[in-house]
């Protein structure tokens, strides 16, 4: 590798032109900083800003002792939610609502929206402050994105730069880890049992500097976790100290959740944002979720849009709005959530019922299986008998989530018996008891 700059900005060109050219490719490590600043000349420190510059832009990564690594495209297959259609496998993996529940949307004959009216209509806007109303004080601002992960995405990069680094759950919701490592974010993992994140390894990456949290307040994908109320209060009075930590709660089940939400961010937040989508009972294709947040993030999450698509389509909001106001459909939800519960009840009475050890707190579309292995082997049999289930690894970021993600939306009694029937088996063939998963 030869290179001739003398400042940081053409070592960090020279270097990034080497990696585009595919001289540099995915791994190589490029030579220690002393090394570089010998063979070009120059200042130390001149070679160690370049450096972390690339490391910053994505396009290298520190590894301390082990020097610094050209990085490669991470392919994004494994971070993504559902599974292909007409699997011969009985889906158990797809992380998808049941498709039974879900309006049935009807050509509808409205008047196009044109450029420079509102983005957020009268009605949505009077729908979003009804549903947010009850657990935000204070003022705040509504938005529209076009689902949560999106809103996710704008409100980070409307405060943060490459290399920040974002705590989350560990093991993490999947589309936050792929937001994260695609723009070029750090994600900072903290731990959580069935009370949700634990305060100590939150407070220590707090006094780290990390610049922002997202926190899944209930139906924690994939574990099904929710905060109890004295974990989020003890959160809330964490975060009062780092009142420039910007705060994304993403409760994305909301309406159809069976546990209380409980608010953890305090008065003393700066830039906070509440988002509550309605994928789960309106189906991911409508994809719309309303953002409550303090000004100046509604503000920048606005510029953010405006460089977008502007607005979520006013043909999206006026089927959405004909949906949430229907007259049976608060009885709906009901009805819904309950089935849901159900469902998730019986899978878990049935695996206790064989010896399977569970956490007591689930809720979501999804039940956790813990193991104590890795669950590959578990998954491939499993798959041999017809079942398709997600293995826990791949949400995991600072330590092992060994387990099985369990899709419940539409599984029926009769079915959840003969998918325990051949997990248990299984499990006593490979001789894999389950154990708690949080130590």
């Amino acid at each position: 590798m030869k290179l001739s700059g003398k400042t940081a900005g053409e070592i960090f060109e020279q270097v990034r032109a080497l990696i585009q050219s595919g001289e540099l490719k995915s791994g190589d490590v490029l030579p220690p900083v002393r090394e570089m600043a010998t063979s070009l000349a120059v200042n130390r420190n001149t070679v160690a800003a370049a450096y972390k510059r690339l490391t910053d832009a994505g396009f290298a990564q520190s590894r301390g002792r082990n020097g610094t690594v050209i990085r490669g495209f991470a392919a994004p297959v494994v971070a993504m939610e559902g599974s292909p259609p007409n699997l011969a496998l009985r889906d158990l993996a797809g992380g998808n609502p049941c498709v039974d529940f879900l309006p049935q949307v009807m050509p509808v004959r409205i008047t196009p929206g044109l450029y420079g009216e509102r983005a957020v209509s009268e009605q949505m806007e009077a729908i979003g402050r009804g549903w947010m109303d009850v657990d935000v004080t204070g003022s705040y601002e509504i938005n529209l994105t076009s689902g949560a992960v999106d809103a996710t995405e704008r409100l980070l990069n409307g405060y943060l730069i490459a290399g920040d680094r974002v705590a989350v759950e560990d093991p993490c919701f999947l589309s936050s880890i792929s937001t994260l490592m695609h723009n070029r974010l750090q994600a900072a993992g903290v731990p959580m049992d069935e009370e949700g994140m634990l305060e100590a390894p939150l407070a220590d990456l707090l006094a780290s500097g990390v610049q922002a949290l997202i926190v899944t307040p209930r139906a924690h994908n994939p574990t099904g976790f929710g905060l109890s109320a004295q974990r989020a209060q003890r959160i809330r009075d964490l975060l009062k100290h780092y009142p420039q930590v910007l705060v994304i709660v993403d409760d994305h089940f909301s309406l159809l959740s069976t546990q209380d939400y409980h608010h953890i961010i305090p008065e003393t937040t700066r830039h906070w944002a509440l988002i509550r989508s309605t994928s789960k009972f309106l189906g991911p294709d409508m994809r719309l979720a309303f953002v409550a947040s303090d000004r100046e993030t509604s503000l920048r999450l606005q510029q953010r849009l405006n460089a977008g698509t502007n607005w979520v389509s006013h043909i999206i909001q006026h089927v959405a709005g004909a949906a949430l106001t229907a007259a049976d459909f608060d009885a709906h939800i009901a009805a819904v959530r309950e089935t849901y519960r159900v469902r998730r009840q019986t899978l878990t009475d049935l695996l206790r019922h064989h010896d399977v050890q569970l956490a007591d707190r689930h809720d979501g579309l999804n039940v956790w299986l813990p193991l104590n292995v890795d669950s590959t082997d578990l998954v491939m049999q499993l798959a041999l008998q017809g079942w398709l289930v997600r293995g826990g690894e791949v949400f995991g970021l600072s330590q092992p989530a060994h387990g099985l993600r369990i899709t419940v939306s539409d599984l029926d009694a009769a079915e959840a018996g003969s998918f325990v029937q051949s997990l248990s088996a299984l499990l006593s063939a490979l001789s894999q008891p389950t154990a708690a998963f949080f130590k």
